[in-house]
């Protein structure tokens, strides 16, 4: 209710949210006179990131500490009730501190709006994909995947769910740190037996089961949307790019894997009497226009990518596949506020394509002064 979001809300302003030096800009600095967080006067808009259909995102500067943040704004309605997924997000984040996870350091209600304060992350996997178009290269996705994974696995050990996972709400930084954001749609699964909706995650990422309805899910969900991303790293387009609905959507993906006929859904007799029989595992990847890949890449799509929910690998048994046996073995031993490029011997090769400079490829000097690589 709009009292008990109040309550939730005066009790939230009351406690200033704790910033942990770090490294990176989340490095606090001492601030000038007068200035303090939670306060609109603190933060400074540079410029507009982007828009959504409830709040938007601009670039910003910290006038407290001199660091570049993201400002998250979001609009509050006539009745001025906090977001539902404002609370959530917020509510979720504040206990959420991780290396491959976006770091909240503040936020800022007044009467027209609530802004979360972020740290500045300089692009997102959607934006680095399309500069590089035609697949990453493929120790780059290995570096990814382990990251995305490793954050995957913080989460779901919290009993923490993302459920909107995608190329968009994965930021990358210079370095090529991977962070999970945008928790808007997360949810804490506290209780095993509790069914959530199946309105989650974006069509192109949103597993068989949870197209058909099914509300009684957990961490499978999000490794669904895992293994679609690598399949999109390595392969340069969306693993599976379905039509406007649930329907054609299934019709995509059970085009490439084929119908579980071991499992009883009795909304699969909506599909096509065209589509594929029994086939639970994915095709060579080959034929998804991959080659050359490392070695067990292949193996751990297949992992990831079973239409039944149960079979599914999940995130820490995923991050001991032999596809990471390439890392350095100190990756695997750090602690959790810690960058896995921290370790020696840990990098991103030159990619193999760049939009910005076609004719040669990107030298890895010009990361750091790039704002979109």
């Amino acid at each position: 209710s709009s009292v008990s979001r109040s309550h939730w809300f005066h009790t939230l302003q009351t406690r200033r949210l704790k910033v942990h030096r770090g490294r990176s800009n989340s490095d606090p600095l001492r601030g000038k006179p007068g200035l303090e967080f939670g306060a609109v006067q603190s933060y400074l808009s540079l410029e507009k990131l982007g828009e959504g259909a409830f709040a938007s995102v601009y670039k910003g500067i910290s006038r407290i500490n001199g660091q570049l943040v993201a400002l998250k704004e979001i609009r509050m309605n006539t009745e001025e009730v906090v977001p539902f997924t404002a609370i959530r997000e917020a509510s979720l984040l504040k206990r959420l501190k991780h290396a491959n996870i976006v770091l909240l350091h503040d936020i800022v209600h007044t009467r027209e709006t609530l802004t979360f304060v972020f740290e500045y992350v300089q692009t997102d996997l959607a934006q680095y994909m399309t500069q590089h178009p035609g697949g990453l290269h493929s120790h780059n996705v290995r570096i990814f995947m382990f990251q995305l994974l490793r954050g995957l696995c913080y989460i779901h050990s919290r009993r923490i769910l993302h459920r909107d996972l995608k190329p968009q709400n994965l930021l990358i930084s210079y370095l090529g740190e991977l962070k999970l954001a945008d928790f808007g749609l997360a949810r804490s699964k506290s209780i095993p037996s509790h069914s959530f909706s199946s309105e989650v995650v974006t069509l192109w990422y949103r597993p068989p089961d949870v197209l058909l309805g099914s509300t009684d899910y957990s961490v499978a969900l999000d490794m669904w949307g895992a293994g679609c991303i690598l399949i999109e790293m390595l392969q340069g387009a969306p693993a599976f790019p379905g039509g406007p609905d649930e329907l054609e959507q299934l019709k995509k993906i059970f085009s490439v894997l084929g119908v579980p006929s071991q499992i009883s859904w009795p909304e699969l007799r909506l599909l096509s009497s065209d589509s594929p029989g029994e086939c639970t595992c994915l095709p060579p990847l080959s034929v998804i226009r991959l080659e050359q890949l490392p070695p067990k890449t292949e193996d751990l799509a297949q992992e990831i990518l079973k239409v039944v929910p149960a079979e599914r690998i999940c995130a820490q048994e995923a991050l001991h596949h032999p596809y990471f046996s390439t890392l350095p073995p100190a990756v695997m031993h750090l602690r959790d506020t810690v960058s896995i490029f921290r370790v020696p011997g840990v990098y991103l090769e030159t990619e193999f394509s760049d939009i910005f400079h076609p004719r040669r490829k990107a030298n890895s000097s010009m990361l750091t002064a790039n704002k979109y690589w």
